[in-house]
């Protein structure tokens, strides 16, 4: 069975030969750190923390050659958005969102294109949707082989609907004051989101993940009624669309959703990822959705992989897929992402216990 087969299986709820390994997202810090571990130095490429603009052809070169060396059973990435600088440490989207640079390196919104009712007239985002957006993801797809699963991120309608409004909060006082006006960006949203899932696929992506948190930690950040009125309709569209396209769609979101989990599998995801160990145990998860949908991650990306040893790593990884992994419909990664406070050493323990302890 090759890694896209044992991918593709899992996300059936079937068992395949072993435990996948998959992540859902690994910087370029890490990216770099990693190649650098891996190849026992002699990497020349550099970590370029204060830059927008879309990853480099060296560092989606460099990423490939780790989830290689590390035997990882999928690649994933995202399309661009269309950055470019506008000022120190500002850049705009080609939708119009501007950003401010963190000092992790990380874009965060500053001003939004849509400030009120008015502004959706006429606002379209589909049209801007270009072949070239998709460049890096082809790039990843021709470089991770046709026996990797290839996933891309497409943002979740939830997400592209405040990132328009600058803020998560902007977007949920909408929910009591202006619902019109959540539905309508809603669907601006949805229809952005299926034509990325088209162009995805033309390009040779296997499976479609739509990150955007629902939760935190005790709950959900909306009301479980909210969720159904709001976004529940619109993540029905994604999963339907892209099951008539013949591909398997997954849906990110971290902290407590057990509130709205039968949501989630009534819509029809074929997987949820992270199941985040702080607020979701894995075992009760697992024995939930049994045959319903497959769960991905839960190896602690918070403290763990960033503080804790190899050997307590390595122990995680092998309780996990002990309470996990039986039966099948499991997939290993970690409870988020490999950012740049996690380890590389623990990473790289991780995968390798992966192995070792995932063999059915």
């Amino acid at each position: 069975m090759n890694s896209k087969q044992r991918i593709l299986t899992a996300l059936k709820g079937d068992q395949p030969d072993r435990v996948p390994i998959f992540e859902l997202y690994i910087n370029e810090v890490s990216i770099v750190r990693l190649a650098k571990l891996l190849a026992g130095g002699g990497i020349a490429v550099q970590v370029e923390r204060d830059r927008f603009g879309e990853e480099r052809p060296e560092i989606l070169d460099l990423y490939c050659s780790v989830v290689e060396a590390l035997e990882l059973d999928a690649t994933c990435w995202n399309f661009s958005i269309g950055l470019e600088v506008i000022g120190p440490d500002l850049g705009r989207d080609k939708y119009g969102t501007v950003y401010r640079l963190s000092e992790h390196g990380e874009p965060m919104p500053l001003e939004g294109p849509i400030q009120g009712p008015a502004d959706l007239q006429g606002f379209d985002m589909v049209s801007k949707l270009e072949p070239d957006d998709f460049a890096g993801v082809q790039r990843v797809v021709e470089k991770g082989g046709e026996d990797k699963a290839l996933f891309m991120s497409i943002q979740d309608p939830f997400k592209v609907s405040w990132r328009r409004r600058v803020s998560m909060q902007n977007l949920l006082m909408d929910y009591i004051l202006d619902p019109p006006m959540v539905h309508a960006l809603a669907r601006i949203a949805t229809a952005f989101d299926i034509a990325a899932i088209v162009m995805a696929l033309q390009v040779g992506v296997d499976v479609i993940v739509v990150p955007g948190d629902l939760a935190g930690e005790q709950t959900t950040i909306m009301s479980p009624q909210h969720y159904r009125e709001y976004i529940k309709p619109y993540h029905r569209e994604l999963v339907d669309h892209a099951h008539r396209k013949g591909a398997p769609i997954v849906k990110h979101t971290d902290g407590n959703v057990w509130p709205i989990l039968d949501d989630l599998l009534e819509v029809g995801f074929d997987g949820i990822h992270p199941i985040q160990p702080q607020c979701m145990d894995i075992g009760e998860v697992k024995a939930y959705v049994a045959g319903r949908a497959c769960i991905l991650g839960n190896i602690d990306c918070r403290d763990l992989l960033c503080f804790g040893t190899e050997e307590e790593v390595e122990r995680s990884v092998k309780e996990t897929i002990e309470e996990a992994a039986s039966g099948g419909g499991y997939i290993i990664s970690s409870s988020n992402s490999i950012h740049p406070g996690c380890k590389p050493q623990n990473y790289v323990a991780m995968v390798r216990a992966a192995h070792r302890y995932g063999v059915y």
